[in-house]
């Protein structure tokens, strides 16, 4: 899935994402608009992650879905 596919389903893909990362809020999805950076670095800021451990946190959560 790219980044585009990834804005166009944001909107489904919302709950899914709050359900695998239960630190990310409301206003926290809303923010993220289905940008792939921003869903890292949310990731890195809400559970300490490392840059390449987001990354691949999402990657691997994207190939799921």
């Amino acid at each position: 899935m790219n980044s585009d596919q990834i804005e166009g389903k944001w909107e489904q893909l919302k709950g899914k994402a709050q359900q695998q990362w239960g630190k990310l809020t409301n206003d926290d999805l809303d923010v993220i608009e289905g940008n792939r950076k921003e869903l890292v670095g949310k990731l890195q800021e809400r559970y300490g992650h490392g840059r390449a451990e987001a990354e691949r946190e999402v990657d691997d959560w994207l190939s799921r879905h």
